[in-house]
């Protein structure tokens, strides 16, 4: 039997669970974030259903201009207990199958399995999934990680250029995308469409005249690589070619970090009540992790302007610390370093942990 990666990706995640327990609005545009009242300023929609999203919603969007698009919407206030709640029955459901689940989100999640019948065990897994939580998800399949995670995007096509396997239809939920056929689906593709390339990234390729997937594959490394870095100038050439990890594991991830953000009701202008509410931030999301034994090596503070330029710099501590008092003088002094020469909208603060020291490497 071969090694296959699986990506399991939920349709319409936070927006199904609200429908699975309010069956009524099945159907409805729904659209989910912040309190749930469009009246309110700077809240974001964190999804939206299909129906809404027909009419130009979508999620990161202010809930205001979602309202602008569709008034007639059910607007409902986010739940994160709700969606912990419904991602660990899909979990779990993944898990009593023979195979090993890497999580990565709510929504989504890599399954590592051996098996002579990928697409078989791909539709096993929908069909549970959707007979234990009533919610629903579609699977690609790939021979690594940015195969499979490239192929759900296909899996939830109405129709698609290729088949995903042999005698399957369109609109299966399902989607193979291996080395056999990464050429005939991806050359002709814009890079924006591989897996972590955004817009930004995209003009930087385009400035280098490389436009599609088959322009990166063929771009010269060392070109790459003096634009980019060694390290990101390797990992851009290989994901032309769709190369990637191929191993799965259910270990949790050990956070390297946590930051907390607050967009506010009306802009902060005045310096005084910026250094207030940055040093309020600070102190928050310190205490929260110093509480889970954890210790600070690196703040970081973010800054988005009334224009939306949000621009983040950060400091390395002299000595890591869990003195709150220590990371809120860190951020008022990298505060220091930002013109704040507009009024502000949102302001963040991120704190990086002293990562423990692998047993072997302690012997």
């Amino acid at each position: 039997m071969s090694w296959w990666l699986l990506h399991v990706d939920m349709d319409q995640f936070i927006a199904a669970v609200e429908i699975r327990r309010r069956p009524e609005l099945r159907g409805l545009p729904v659209v989910v974030g912040g309190s749930g009242d469009p009246t309110q300023p700077r809240q974001v929609v964190a999804t939206a259903s299909y129906e809404a999203r027909s009419f130009g919603v979508h999620s990161g969007m202010p809930v205001r201009a979602a309202y602008k698009k569709c008034p007639d919407a059910v607007f409902l206030p986010t739940d994160p207990a709700a969606y912990d709640a419904a991602s660990a029955e899909v979990m779990d459901t993944l898990r009593s199958f023979p195979v090993v689940v890497e999580v990565w989100g709510w929504d989504e999640c890599f399954v590592g399995a051996e098996t002579d019948d990928p697409e078989s065990l791909a539709a096993e897994l929908r069909a549970a999934v959707g007979s234990r939580t009533g919610l629903t998800c579609c699977v690609g399949i790939g021979d690594n990680k940015t195969r499979a995670k490239l192929a759900t995007g296909f899996a939830k096509e109405e129709r698609s250029h290729a088949e995903p396997f042999e005698g399957a239809g369109p609109a299966t939920g399902i989607y193979r995308l291996t080395a056999a056929n990464w050429r005939e689906v991806m050359d002709h593709r814009p890079v924006r469409d591989l897996w972590g390339i955004g817009p930004r990234m995209e003009r930087n390729l385009n400035e280098l005249a490389v436009t599609t997937v088959a322009e990166l594959a063929a771009a010269d490394l060392d070109v790459l690589k003096k634009r980019f870095g060694p390290k990101m100038g390797t990992w851009y050439a290989a994901l032309g070619r769709g190369l990637g990890d191929t191993e799965v594991t259910d270990v949790p991830r050990e956070p390297v970090s946590r930051s907390h953000e607050e967009t506010f009701p009306e802009d902060l202008a005045d310096r005084a009540g910026v250094e207030r509410e940055l040093r309020r931030i600070a102190l928050e999301v310190t205490r929260e992790v110093v509480a889970e034994g954890r210790t600070i090596q690196r703040v970081s503070v973010k800054v988005r302007f009334i224009n939306f330029y949000t621009p983040i710099k950060s400091r390395k501590l002299k000595s890591p610390t869990q003195d709150p008092d220590v990371i809120a003088t860190t951020a008022l002094s990298i505060l220091e370093k930002f013109d704040l020469n507009r009024p502000i909208r949102l302001l963040g603060v991120r704190v990086e942990f002293v990562q423990p020291v692998p047993e072997r490497a302690a012997e």
